[in-house]
């Protein structure tokens, strides 16, 4: 398995872990700024995260019978840790706001379900996931992801099993340190361009 430190070193170098002035889709303010799809398109690299994060999974969860990933950001990770642990991997997808099963995609009763995604913040997704799992009346092993960047305060009260934990301070509009003031701000990612 991959030490935190190369862990972080492999995130630098693919710029899936930025650093600058960011606005995140929050709208809070921040120094750093991960994106793990920058990672997840080098292959050479996300190759050594996965399998690392497999076998993480491996020591923690037994009998899983599916992988659910919530689109779009989980989709290549779950497919991923699939492909490595043999185990079929499924999708959902937002339809009017809520996320839904497509693509004749199902989740047959009882059997257990590892939600995978890049990146936890607040859980939510990985949340919504899980209500699908409850409706389709099987069990949600557990959650996984590459980046748990949640700092103990996600949504979801089990354990998560990531790759790397990052404690990335954020910051108010109207609380920003001074010298991330004078640093020109951005917002990356899905909603912010």
């Amino acid at each position: 398995m991959l030490s935190y430190k190369e862990s972080l070193k492999i995130l630098k170098e693919t710029n899936a872990l930025m650093e600058g002035h960011f606005i995140l889709s929050s709208g809070l303010h921040s120094t750093k700024y991960v994106q793990c799809a920058q990672l997840l398109s080098k292959p050479q690299y996300s190759k050594k995260i996965c399998e690392s994060l497999a076998d993480k999974i491996k020591n923690e969860f037994r009998d899983i019978n599916l992988i659910l990933s919530p689109a779009m950001g989980g989709i290549i990770i779950g497919y991923e840790i699939g492909k490595l642990l043999n185990i079929n991997t499924i999708f959902s997808e937002r339809v009017n706001g809520a996320f839904t099963l497509r693509r004749d995609f199902i989740i047959p009763k009882n059997i257990n379900v590892l939600i995978v995604e890049d990146v936890i913040t607040t859980g939510k997704s990985s949340l919504e996931c899980s209500e699908l799992v409850k409706k389709a009346q099987a069990n949600v092993l557990g959650y996984a992801c590459i980046i748990d960047r949640s700092n103990g305060k996600s949504f979801i009260k089990e354990k998560i099993i990531s790759q790397i934990e990052l404690n990335i301070s954020t910051f108010e509009a109207n609380n920003i340190p001074k010298e991330l003031e004078k640093v020109k701000a951005i917002k990356p990612g899905s909603r912010g361009l």
